[in-house]
């Protein structure tokens, strides 16, 4: 899957959540999800189970912790996707 294909998918899983809209209109690779888009730790966790349930993948602790910009979220998902 192409990078920016991943990226616009995380957009949409995304933006139910995040409390700066505009921000996440122009969504990057250096997008924080908790400093820019103003997303709270519970619906980070919600961001997360998104995620694994859209790309079919599960994501640990230790992933889920570093998962605070999109790119590590994107890094993550290429990487799960590639261990498939």
């Amino acid at each position: 899957m192409a990078e920016k294909e991943l990226i616009e998918k995380l957009k949409n899983i995304i933006k139910p959540y995040a409390a700066d809209t505009a921000a996440c209109e122009n969504l990057s690779e250096e997008t924080d999800f908790i400093n820019d888009l103003k997303i709270n730790s519970a619906n980070l966790v919600d961001i997360v189970l998104d995620i694994e349930e859209q790309f079919d993948v599960v994501i640990d602790n230790a992933d889920m912790e570093r998962m605070l910009d999109v790119k590590a979220a994107v890094e993550i998902i290429e990487t799960k996707l590639a261990a498939k």
